[in-house]
C-alpha cells in the first residue's frame, strides 16, 4: 500500500497539485497537512492528523461512485476523522473559497 501511495503522490491531478501548493509546508495558517496518507485500508488525498481532518478531491469519475464514497467516508469517520470533499473543478476555479472552507474546518 505504501508503494501505491507513493505512486499517487507522483501522479497528482492538476487539482491536487494546485491545492498541495497552497497547503504544503504549513502554508495554511501553520497547519501541517500530508498528502496520499494511508488511514486504515484507505489512501486519503490530504489529511491534517492533528485536527483529524481529511480532504478528498473528487473528479468526474466520482459521479458514478457516490455510494462507495459514502461508505469510505463512513469508515473514515469511524476512525474519528472528519471528511470534507471538494470537486476538482471547485479547487481549480474557486481556490480561495476552498482554502477558506478548509481553514474554517481546521480552526473549528
Amino acid at each position: 500500500m505504501k508503494n501505491l501511495a507513493r505512486n499517487l503522490r507522483r501522479k497528482q491531478t492538476e487539482a491536487e497539485r494546485l491545492l498541495w501548493f497552497h497547503i504544503r509546508n504549513r502554508r495554511l495558517d501553520g497547519h501541517r497537512l500530508r498528502r496520499q496518507e494511508i488511514i486504515g485500508s484507505y489512501i486519503v488525498d490530504f489529511v491534517c492528523l492533528e485536527q483529524k481532518l481529511i480532504l478528498e478531491l473528487d473528479g468526474g469519475q466520482h459521479v458514478d461512485t457516490t455510494e462507495e464514497d459514502a461508505v469510505r467516508t463512513q469508515q473514515l469517520e469511524a476512525y474519528g476523522y472528519r471528511v470534507i470533499r471538494f470537486w476538482n473543478n471547485e479547487v481549480l476555479t474557486r481556490t480561495d473559497d476552498v482554502l477558506s472552507s478548509i481553514l474554517d474546518e481546521l480552526n473549528d
